[in-house]
């Protein structure tokens, strides 16, 4: 065995729970009891290779994935809005998913240069506003005070990985984790392909932006109560009106006619941010009187807007493409064929199967599956689309 004959516990969990299965789920296929399973995981007890060839086959992943042994890693607050609404399964494999996700970019590095993470550092200063830390991240970015097209290639070309998959809960829309993996740091935002909205995927890119930029790494979110946690999500939600809708810029459109909601709609057109957000962002900047607001609200509530708003359907909403893009070049530039990708995996002791990759990069199905052909080289990877 590659891990001294010993199996890895973790990894163990950690499928299971990528396949959203519990202990007694997985006891039952393959034939033995929960609290072996148990045991397993908890590395109180190790499977004899038989019994760990099927719960390989059981949860659809090689045997030869639980002997690896993995590098010193960390994982760090995984900020989920839903996080006291969603069931602890849906969460649990999400929190996988985007670990896995962190691991097949830092394998994947080894062959492709990616973009470097480029975050400000505000470590130095004294406490600073919602407001300074969106302008001067956007200063750090050479944004201006432009809208911003694209927040899913925003995010990438600032060395931040996005991935986007099926969450499997309607209320897991997008969410942010930290990840360290000999000591190197990596920040994933993963987007939920639920609610395929251009607009929402904006607000939804920047809210994780504001969580990353302005709360702790490591913090056990157990043990914080709902208001500190709400807390958490409204100066996520601040710092994303402000950092998409910078104050003067958008006060100055605001401003020829703050209540009519027609102008709104206009201002969507430029802005890329749905009317809502707009709206609640014109009251914070004091553009419109608590009555105006209140107005705009029912307005909103009258025409339905709530659900569904003007020019939802307009745009088509953008995708992550680093790290498929990465696995194309390799596949058309870097002579190799899908094997020799997921026998790369192998080689640096992450050996998933080929279709769990597919899934979390969005992969066509059989992508990896491609016979062999062997040359190794870097490959520079190109700028990142607009």
């Amino acid at each position: 065995m590659q891990n001294g004959g010993k199996i890895n516990c973790e990894r163990l969990k950690e499928a299971r729970l990528f396949r959203r299965m519990t202990m007694a789920d997985l006891a039952q296929i393959v034939g033995i009891n929960k609290q072996a399973i148990s045991q397993f995981e908890n590395c109180k007890n190790s499977p004899e290779p038989m019994t760990l060839r099927r719960i390989a086959d059981a949860l659809r992943f090689p045997y030869s994935f639980f002997v690896e042994a993995d590098p010193p890693s960390t994982v760090g607050n995984t900020y989920f809005r839903a996080l006291y609404s969603s069931k602890k399964k849906d969460l649990a494999a999400q929190q996988v998913k985007a670990k896995y996700l962190a691991k097949i970019h830092s394998v994947l590095s080894l062959k492709v240069k990616f973009k470097p993470l480029n975050l400000p550092d505000f470590g130095g200063d004294k406490i600073i506003t919602i407001e300074e830390v969106a302008m001067r991240t956007r200063q750090h970015w050479d944004l201006g005070d432009a809208p911003i097209p694209n927040m899913v290639a925003l995010l990438e070309r600032n060395g931040i990985i996005v991935g986007e998959f099926a969450t499997e809960s309607r209320e897991i829309d997008a969410f942010y984790q930290y990840y360290e993996e000999d000591d190197y740091p990596t920040y994933c935002v993963i987007l939920g392909t639920d609610k395929r909205s251009f607009y929402r995927r904006q607000f939804n890119c920047a809210h994780e932006l504001g969580h990353i930029l302005l709360h702790e790494r490591y913090s056990d979110l157990n043990e914080i109560d709902k208001d500190e946690f709400r807390e958490r999500e409204d100066e996520a939600n601040a710092f994303a009106a402000a950092f998409l809708l910078p104050a003067q810029a958008f006060g100055n459109d605001v401003a020829a006619y703050p209540n009519r909601l027609g102008h709104y709609v206009e201002l969507k057109k430029k802005w890329n941010v749905s009317i809502m957000a707009m709206i609640m962002r014109a009251y914070a900047l004091g553009c419109l009187s608590a009555n105006q607001y209140s107005y705009l609200m029912r307005q909103m509530s009258t025409r339905g807007y709530r659900q569904t708003e003007p020019l939802d359907d307009s745009i088509e909403y953008k995708h992550p493409c680093a790290l498929k893009q990465s696995i194309n070049l390799l596949l058309s530039k870097g002579n190799m064929s899908g094997e020799d990708i997921m026998r790369f995996f192998a080689e640096n002791k992450f050996s998933v199967s080929a279709n769990v990759i597919e899934e979390l990069l969005s992969l066509d199905e059989g992508t990896l599956s491609q016979p062999s052909k062997v040359e190794n080289r870097i490959i520079e990877f190109p700028s990142v689309h607009n």
